[in-house]
């Protein structure tokens, strides 16, 4: 089983500053985190890596600084690790970010098919909720959002069931893989970095792909423009 999780390099929101005619986030200066919503995707990859073998490819979209978000990934057991980094993706909205993220995902899938690919329910620098299903509607993947738990996966009939909540309740879901899920807040503790993670986080090789490494050629799909 090979499971991707975007994540995001996010400024930490009580210093986020907006730019006053373009209306984009200003980053600079501002300290960085991992968006928190993204860390409860990635413990929930890496407990169902524990329960069904397999691997986790950690994704993200950003500025070189977001190399650190990545080795943190690695640090709590991710495998691998893609930074998608180009001028041309500056000022990407969530349309913009889902194509790009999406391109980048067909290019990992030609190396090794990919049967789920989680995200947090949102980011909070921008809270849409917008780019994990854009990511599925590009991907032409089945979406399951706010997801609070994966009750079962059936690897030989690519079948998935998992619990999701919603205002009357909780929903209980049958679906098939290949499937994106938007993972809830609580839905899990994220686990502790081991040493042996640490240091491998350290000297990992991290891939950093340009835009044409990430597949994507029309640059008005991307950015400002995009």
């Amino acid at each position: 089983m090979h499971i991707v999780v975007c994540i995001k390099q996010v400024p930490d929101s009580a210093q986020i500053r907006v730019h006053p005619v373009t209306n984009t986030i200003m980053r600079q200066g501002v300290p960085a985190i991992v968006n928190p919503y993204d860390l409860y995707a990635l413990e929930e990859a890496l407990k169902l890596k524990d329960e069904y073998g397999g691997r986790v490819t950690v994704l993200t979209m950003g500025p070189p600084m977001a190399e650190a978000a990545l080795r943190k990934a690695i640090s709590y057991g991710a495998d691998d690790a893609i930074l998608v980094t180009d001028r041309a993706f500056a000022g990407s909205d969530t349309l913009a970010t889902s194509c790009a993220l999406a391109s980048a995902i067909t290019q990992i899938h030609k190396d090794m098919p990919v049967d789920l690919i989680f995200t947090g329910k949102q980011t909070i620098d921008g809270d849409t909720a917008q780019v994990g299903p854009g990511i599925a509607k590009r991907l032409d993947m089945q979406l399951l959002t706010y997801v609070s738990k994966v009750r079962s996966i059936d690897l030989d009939k690519k079948q998935i069931v998992v619990e999701r909540r919603s205002e009357g309740g909780v929903q209980v879901l049958n679906t098939s893989l290949p499937s994106l899920i938007t993972v809830l807040e609580g839905t899990n503790e994220m686990r502790f970095a081991t040493m042996a993670n640490m240091f491998r986080a350290s000297r990992y090789p991290l891939k950093v792909w340009n835009r044409e490494q990430a597949g994507i050629e029309d640059i008005t799909k991307i950015g400002l423009k995009g």
